[in-house]
Formats: structure tokens, sequence, C-alpha cells
């Protein structure tokens, strides 16, 4: 009998390790939001990494959560750190690339619960009143990345966190507009 068990767990981890095999090895997740603001207020949210607390979906996760700042409040050579609980983990953010009121792009490195090199870029595009904003991260899945998009459907979490960072930023943009 226990070799029937363990046959079927070493059958069991095969069919697993095929699966996380299979995985693509790159991932990208994106959402968009229209805002009734200009795309100068949405790009102003985003740029100064001190004002992410107010909108971030992460904040929320962890209040508690450790931040400090490097270089300039906002634009290229911004970098924020953080620290917190398991949901939040650890890491830091960079500013890369800011054009104003169009694109922002960051270096994303998380170094708990697991490490990752990410890129999050958002765009701001105008439409008439209003100004559509795409936020979206994207990555190299290694083995952990592949493994866990067996188990968990990680863009619906993922994105599921960026609807809310959005949803956050209309709100404070469209009462300030």
């Amino acid at each position: 009998m226990l070799e029937i068990i363990l046959l079927l767990v070493a059958v069991a981890l095969a069919a697993f390790a095929v699966l996380a095999w299979r995985q693509p090895d790159t991932f990208s997740v994106s959402r968009s939001l229209a805002m009734a603001a200009p795309a100068s207020a949405v790009f102003a949210q985003v740029n100064d990494l001190r004002k992410w607390e107010a909108w971030s979906p992460w904040a929320k996760l962890d209040p508690k959560a450790q931040n400090s700042f490097e270089g300039p409040d906002a634009g290229v050579g911004a970098v924020m750190r953080w620290s917190g609980n398991n949901q939040v983990g650890q890491g830091s953010m960079a500013i890369v690339d800011s054009r104003p009121d169009s694109f922002i792009r960051f270096n994303l490195e998380f170094v708990k619960p697991f490490k990752a090199s990410n890129v999050a870029e958002f765009s701001f595009a105008e439409a008439g009143s209003e100004t559509v904003v795409t936020w979206t991260m994207s990555g190299r899945n290694n083995v952990v990345g592949k493994a866990m998009s067996v188990l968990m459907n990680c863009d619906k979490m993922v994105g599921g966190q960026f609807e809310q960072g959005l949803a956050a930023i209309k709100r404070i943009v469209e009462a300030g507009a």
C-alpha cells in the first residue's frame, strides 16, 4: 500500500513539474481605466513616489509597512524601498523613464517573499475630457513564477490589485478636478 501511495505522489509531482515547465517564460499584466481629469493631474499621482501611499493597493494590505525614499521626489532617479508583511514583502522601485503627462517606467526589484525583477509602466492618454491610464507589469517567469502560475491565476490576482489602485487614483484626481 505504501508503494502505491509513493508512486501516486511521484506521478503527481511529475505532472506538476511538467505543467510548471510548460508555463510561458514571460508574463504581462495590464489594466486600464478612464478618469475625468487631465493627464497632468493623473501623471503627478504616479510620478511622485511619496503620493503612492494614498492610492496604492499594497499600502492598504499593510499600513505598517516601512517606506524610504532616495533621489528626487519625482521623475527619473526617484526610488522607493519598502518592507512589510508577507502580502507586501520587501523590495524597491525606481523610475527609469518619465515623460510628462504621457509615460512612466519603473524597474521593480522584489526581495521577499521571493526574488524577482520586473518592469512596470504607466501610460496616460487624453481622450476628450478624460485620461485613460494603463498600468502594466511585465517580466520573466522564473521557476517559482511558473510554479505559482500553475496554482493561481496571477493575472487575476495582480490585475485585481491594479484595478483597485487605478480606482483609488481616479477618486483622488476626480475629487481635485
